[in-house]
């Protein structure tokens, strides 16, 4: 029973998704702090100039230790067209740019509130389109207590996890022993970025996986996982 337990972030990289792909269970923690300019409300795509940003705007409470779930969108109009339009200038020729965008406009343009269901609603859509159907949760949902590993370890416990699949940023902080302790296998993510057809000249990796739908269509799961 492998799980993975990562933020929900804005239309993720190629990376999250394997991450999905590659678990039994997977958790969206969406219930810790929040780091304003992260990949939680922003990411990148490819223009004829290079990566842009697409940013949304988020309201800050004015404390430190803000979670995801409470972090709201500043303004619901101004910024859905800003992406929209840059998604329609930079993709309208890409190959498979007429079977994604009516649906990304639909959920673009809904009200949204939190940051963190947009951001949700938006990987479920993607995980739909790229055929990956591991089972989802909330953090939130599970009612689990605890700081930092101890938590990642009480969660993993409840959801009968024998194998923990960690990012391999985790390499940084995490506390091995605790999983050890527990009785959970911990596995660092190693992913080696693909190359696959872009438009505008060399090939630029760890972008949106807008980037990879747009250009490569029903090929894209295959790309991710490297099959």
């Amino acid at each position: 029973m492998k799980v993975g337990i990562l933020q929900p972030g804005y239309i993720p990289w190629l990376g999250f998704f394997e991450q999905v792909y590659k678990s039994n269970q997977f958790v969206f923690y969406d219930d810790v702090q929040f780091d304003k300019n992260s990949w939680r409300n922003r990411n990148r795509i490819k223009t004829p100039d290079g990566p842009l940003w697409l940013t949304i705007p988020v309201r800050q409470k004015g404390h430190i230790s803000q979670t995801l779930l409470e972090t709201e969108i500043a303004e619901k109009k101004r910024w859905p067209r800003k992406h929209l339009n840059s998604l329609k200038s930079c993709y309208a020729k890409a190959p498979y740019f007429d079977r994604y965008i009516d649906d990304l406009s639909e959920i673009l343009q809904q009200e949204w509130t939190c940051l963190v269901d947009l951001d949700i609603a938006l990987i479920k859509y993607f995980l739909k389109e790229l055929g990956i159907a591991t089972p989802l949760i909330r953090s939130s949902e599970l009612g689990i207590s605890g700081e930092k590993t101890e938590r990642l370890v009480s969660i993993c416990k409840a959801l009968g996890a024998t194998t923990f699949y960690e990012g391999a940023a985790g390499k940084n902080y995490m506390e091995e022993k605790k999983f050890e302790e527990a009785g959970i296998r911990l596995e660092y993510q190693d992913y080696h970025h693909p190359t696959y057809p872009q438009l505008y000249g060399d090939f630029i990796p760890y972008l949106s996986v807008i980037d990879l739908l747009f250009n490569c269509g029903d090929e894209s799961l295959e790309i991710i996982i490297g099959e």
